[in-house]
């Protein structure tokens, strides 16, 4: 597999976890699901992270603009900074999501 192919497929398997990140923080907040769910959605935000940091390495690698997805990456370490179950807290995953997007755009 060629690093570009791998650059994009880390793009695209992190979209997807975000999604489920983001319907499962949103699941949360509305109070469907309680606390059976909180560590799928924390390991869900862990493999995003991870996700996120290797789509800019694999980016950087082959010379694409791999700082597209920086805001993203630090929107998402932000994110630890705020209480769940607030507004400050879906607020500013709402905004990762944002920045994510626009940066995968951008680093495709």
């Amino acid at each position: 597999m060629k690093i570009e192919a791998a650059g994009h497929a880390a793009v695209g398997v992190t979209a997807a976890l975000l999604a489920a990140l983001l319907l499962l923080g949103l699941s949360l907040q509305l109070g469907w699901r309680k606390d059976q769910a909180r560590w799928p959605h924390h390991a869900l935000f862990f493999a995003v992270c991870v996700g996120t940091l290797a789509a800019v390495v694999l980016t950087l690698l082959v010379g694409g603009r791999w700082w597209a997805l920086l805001p993203a990456l630090a929107l998402l370490l932000g994110m630890t900074r705020t209480r769940p179950g607030r507004a400050g807290h879906w607020q500013l995953a709402l905004a990762c999501a944002a920045a994510y997007v626009v940066g995968a755009w951008g680093a495709w």
